[in-house]
């Protein structure tokens, strides 16, 4: 994900603040351990996470509490026409267990 210049400071009270019906959404959805990086020379944001084998982090773009979180967020950071952040995969070098 792409932060745009000079949001830090921002971004990270946003999430400080992050609201209950959104942390238990994710957790409803299977996701837990879930952490965001910080690349400061470029302001990329790269997240982590841990998804249960039946988890539904496909539905989560189309409920309204997602939706809202990233219309609070769309001042903040790069998104696509439907208001979601925009994401770019990353292909695994390496993993160790």
């Amino acid at each position: 994900m792409q932060l745009d210049p000079g949001k830090r400071a921002e971004y990270r009270a946003r999430h400080d603040a992050l609201w209950p019906e959104l942390a238990a959404l994710l957790r409803e959805a299977g996701i837990g351990d879930y952490s965001i990086f910080l690349h400061e020379p470029t302001d990329s944001l790269f997240a982590v996470l841990r998804r249960a084998r039946d988890h539904r982090m496909d539905e989560l773009a189309g409920h309204e509490i997602m939706q809202r979180w990233w219309r609070h967020m769309a001042d903040i950071m790069r998104t696509d026409d439907a208001g979601q952040p925009v994401t770019e995969p990353l292909p695994m070098l390496f993993h160790l267990e």
